[in-house]
């Protein structure tokens, strides 16, 4: 099977043959909360200001370049010449309309928390834009290459390719645009180095027999649900076809009813106490997992107030004496020690479960799989991080998302750190309102999520990354 694997594309007429796991339906949503799938098809149609390339960096889109003001309060951009689909030129004006229009339906997401200090956005002429901020936002530019922010006109996006789609068989055909089309240098030899894209989308098991089949040449968005498939299949990693993206994100458990045993943030601290993350990891053969027991790891201040170990390197076996005390001195009449745990359907969830519930049933606690559409005590949270900052991890968790417990306090010190011009103080806000958030213990971190890939040797322009972002115009490209 890996023999048959390393053979050439499976498209058969020069394209790149990719399949995204998911669902046909979820590939073309279009909206403000894109699956995986569709944040990659809105970002290979629909260009916004600036875009991620294949290593995660941010590149010029379009806007060919910009100036960052010395306060960081002003982002002026300017424009590439370039056009919509219809031939009509793309315009200031319209573009700071399209941003207006995007952020207000933005507004209940997280997004639209990270993107808090937008103060005004204003056409300066025909092709250069200012967008203005109340306070400094080092990621800016990352949060404007976000697939959300892509602009469109009449349905359509500005590329950098054009989209079409099978009848009724939910794939994609993208191609990618000439140059001159998008205001850049044309290439002579273009047609001939531009490989189209065939976009499906398959279920993890599928995805994965396809690759080995040679019928696809990548596969883009496996998680830890469905990773066990994957090596099943593709073989060890060692064989060099399954990439695993260095991410940062969350990974863990967010705790959806403060009740019963998980009534008391000692108890739920309790939960957390018990796991032993490294054993747990272990069990998928993943090397390089980065575990973490704090909502927001250290490294993401700049200058850490506490160590990695949140328990200050108390063994696994002190840890669970402390928290099965907690769980008896909760026991009694009609209280049994019960959590009911979500997971999404997968092998990988399935060795999730059980070392969970091992884990649990150290410290007395029995676990129970809540079936689709049960009410779960706990509930898998499994999210990329789309910058690397403590807001990003707080603005999760931020009450008005009604993703879980939150902590109205946090929120507080998080709007004052995103409100103040000090880096300073922002840093002093941010570390008490994880501690207000850790305190109230709404999540049990677990780690970093994991997001894996299957790329033929022969491709080109693949890169892992921390934000295990891989867009699809980079695909189509000659490597030299």
């Amino acid at each position: 099977m890996l023999a048959l694997a390393s053979c050439g594309a499976g498209a058969g007429d020069g394209a790149v043959a990719v399949a995204i796991i998911g669902t046909p339906a979820g590939m073309f949503d279009d909206g403000v909360r894109l699956a995986p799938a569709a944040q990659l098809l809105r970002g290979a149609t629909h260009e916004g200001l600036v875009a991620l390339d294949q290593s995660g960096q941010v590149v010029p889109a379009i806007a060919e370049r910009w100036i960052v003001s010395d306060d960081g309060l002003s982002y002026i951009f300017r424009l590439r010449d370039s056009s919509w689909p219809d031939g009509e030129e793309i315009t200031a004006p319209e573009v700071r309309d399209q941003l207006r229009r995007t952020m207000a339906r933005l507004e209940g997401t997280s997004l639209a928390l990270d993107l808090g200090n937008v103060r005004e956005i204003r056409a300066m002429t025909g092709r250069v834009i200012e967008v203005q901020l109340t306070a400094p936002m080092p990621d800016f530019l990352r949060l404007l290459a976000q697939s959300e922010m892509g602009l469109t006109r009449g349905g359509s996006g500005a590329g950098p390719m054009a989209m079409s789609r099978g009848e009724g068989d939910g794939n994609a055909r993208l191609s990618a645009l000439p140059p001159e089309t998008r205001g850049l240098p044309a290439r002579q030899d273009w047609e001939e180095v531009a490989r189209p894209i065939a976009v499906r989308a398959l279920a993890a098991g599928a995805a994965v027999e396809a690759f080995a089949r040679g019928d696809v040449d990548i596969v883009l968005g496996g998680s830890i649900v469905d990773f066990p498939q994957a090596t099943a299949i593709a073989g060890p990693l060692s064989r060099g076809t399954v990439q695993v993206d260095p991410t940062v994100g969350l990974f863990g458990l967010t705790v959806r009813r403060e009740a019963g045993l998980l009534s008391d943030p000692a108890r739920r601290e309790a939960l957390s106490m018990a796991i032993d993350r490294q054993a747990l990891i272990q069990a998928f053969g993943l090397g390089g997992w980065r575990e973490n027991s704090w909502i927001v790891p250290p490294e993401a201040f700049a200058a850490p107030t506490y160590g990695q170990d949140r328990w200050a390197g108390a063994s696994i076996d002190e840890r669970r004496r402390i928290a099965a005390a907690r769980v008896d001195a909760w026991k009694g009449p009609g209280r049994a020690p019960v959590v009911r745990l979500a997971l999404p359907r997968g092998a990988g969830s399935d060795i999730l479960f059980r070392q969970l519930a091992e884990a649990w049933a150290t410290i007395g606690v029995t676990t129970r799989r809540a079936a689709p559409g049960e009410p779960a005590d706990l509930e898998l949270r499994d999210v990329l991080a789309r910058y690397v900052s403590p807001v990003w991890y707080l603005n999760q968790f931020n009450c008005r998302l009604g993703a879980g417990l939150c902590a109205p306090a946090a929120d507080a010190l998080v709007r004052q750190a995103q409100a103040t011009r000090d880096p300073a103080r922002r840093e002093v806000l941010l570390a008490e309102a994880h501690a207000a958030l850790a305190q109230s213990e709404v999540y049990i971190p677990l780690g970093v999520p994991v997001r894996w890939s299957l790329v033929r040797g022969t491709l080109g322009n693949f890169q892992p990354n921390a934000f295990a972002f891989h867009p699809l115009f980079p695909l189509s490209q000659p490597t030299t």
